[in-house]
């Protein structure tokens, strides 16, 4: 019985670290949003073409939104973002998907489920 539950926790720690999950060495660089919805898929009121986040390997990243910038640090936890802007409390997000060239992040605006979507610039 012993062996048979220790096998189980085994198989379940294996399994959790080979999850694809999401570290900062895949957010580097410089993105460019293309789209931001609602959950429902509504298009937001957002000038996707002004939004612009870059990350930097030293943890520090730049969030450009309509000649706004917010600088700050950021890390990367499984597959959530935590970004610390200058002098404001820490925010999360949800990474669900980021390849070599789509970053893509679940947010909680005021309890509306926001996604935008970024593509990678060259």
């Amino acid at each position: 019985m012993k062996t048979k539950f220790a096998l189980a926790i085994f198989t379940a720690i294996f399994l959790y670290s080979c999850a694809d999950t999401v570290t900062n060495k895949r957010i580097l660089g410089n993105w460019q949003a293309v789209s931001w919805v609602t959950n429902g898929g509504t298009a937001l009121d957002r000038n996707v073409a002004t939004t612009q986040f870059s990350f930097d390997s030293t943890g520090n990243y730049s969030f450009v939104n309509n000649g706004n910038v917010e600088n700050g640090t950021y890390k990367v936890e499984l597959n959530n973002l935590f970004t610390t802007a200058s002098g404001k409390q820490e925010i999360m997000v949800k990474i669900t998907k980021a390849t070599t060239d789509t970053l893509v992040f679940d947010m909680n605006n005021g309890g509306q489920k926001e996604t935008i979507t970024l593509l990678k610039q060259k």
